[in-house]
């Protein structure tokens, strides 16, 4: 069980890792809850010196993410997002976008995890919001949001550290990973359901 858990630690608490779970955790095709924060923390406090380099890492993976998402969300419009998001999502980013455009609405990504956001990034392409706004916002959200948790894991590293060699840490992995894995199952079940419509009418 450790020598399992230490695998997926070693995989997403590297440079690599950390860029990669920040893509994907800003797409419709996986869900992590906390994984990216996580992961975040945990590469921080062994990064030591070099803990400043984690939050660009995490952000430009973030962003790159969150670009498919903005793409997918022009490419299926307004007419079809309400097959992605919620009727409550959208009606909260049409809102958002009828008082401050994409500013506001790339502000919600400073709400604590787990709290949906990918929708809203999908919601935004499809509204037609400012992108230069949008991105920029998001940037310096995610830029403090992480760089907040990695300053901290800096602070406290070693007590971090000590901690991730424990035996509670190394369950809380396999379980984490086990919600992650059903989540995303989920998330592409829907999406796979929610398409196929889409391919009906065009095939018509």
């Amino acid at each position: 069980m450790k020598s399992f858990s230490g695998s997926i630690v070693a995989l997403v608490a590297s440079p690599i890792g950390v860029f990669v779970l920040a893509a994907l955790d800003s797409t419709l095709f996986v869900s992590s809850p906390l994984g990216i924060d996580a992961a975040v923390v945990m590469l921080a406090a062994r990064a030591r010196a070099f803990w400043w380099v984690v939050p660009l890492l995490a952000s430009a993976g973030s962003l790159l993410g969150a670009a498919l998402s903005f793409w997918m969300g022009v490419k299926i419009g307004e007419q079809g997002l309400d097959r992605y998001v919620s009727s409550a999502q959208l009606a909260r980013a049409r809102r958002m976008l009828g008082r401050a455009g994409g500013a506001r609405l790339a502000v919600l990504d400073l709400l604590p995890p787990p709290f949906p956001f990918t929708p809203f990034i999908l919601a935004a392409g499809a509204l037609k919001m400012n992108r230069s706004l949008f991105f920029v916002t998001l940037a310096v959200c995610r830029l403090f949001r992480f760089g907040l948790e990695a300053l901290l894991a800096d602070i406290y590293g070693p007590r971090i550290l000590a901690w991730l060699d424990s035996e509670f840490f190394h369950n809380v992995v396999v379980a984490l990973s086990l919600v992650a894995v059903l989540l995303t199952i989920a998330a592409l079940a829907k999406l796979f359901t929610s398409s196929r419509p889409t391919r009906r009418a065009a095939a018509v």
